[in-house]
């Protein structure tokens, strides 16, 4: 059986939410923001995984670089491009995860770069002096 995950990561914690290819949910919780706890919860799901997905706008390289060490496939979601469940009356961060998760498991997920590890301090360096010049000509 294929599995789908996902995370809805925030700074000191996230909700992971696991389900399979009938969208049951075999696992919902919150968990800290701590790669053991992750690995811990992802552990009997390993084999059957499919993705792991993770919606973050800025703490997500710890949580993305630990797991594909582990040997997780990752998939980053590209925040501000997935769209809204219109059944959901009061979304929450588990109707969030489970949503990201469903998307995932029907192949519409939209998805961000990876970008590789060793060049994320450029990466970064340039976005900020862009917003700084940006600023300074505001």
């Amino acid at each position: 059986m294929k599995l789908y995950a996902a995370i809805d990561l925030h700074s000191n914690n996230g909700v992971l939410s696991v389900i399979d290819e009938e969208d049951r949910v075999l696992f919902e919780r919150r968990l800290p923001d701590e790669l053991t706890a992750v690995l811990d919860a992802l552990a009997p799901y390993r084999d059957q995984l499919v993705a792991v997905a993770v919606e973050s706008t800025y703490n997500w390289y710890w949580l993305v670089d630990g797991l594909m060490e582990h040997g997780y496939p990752m998939r980053l979601v590209h925040t501000s491009a997935v769209p809204q469940y219109d059944g959901i009356k009061h979304g929450n961060d588990h109707t969030d995860a489970h949503h990201l998760a469903h998307l995932l498991r029907l192949g519409i997920l939209p998805e961000g770069y990876i970008y590789p590890r060793e060049g994320r301090a450029l990466r970064d360096l340039l976005r900020r002096r862009f917003q700084l010049v940006h600023q300074s000509t505001a």
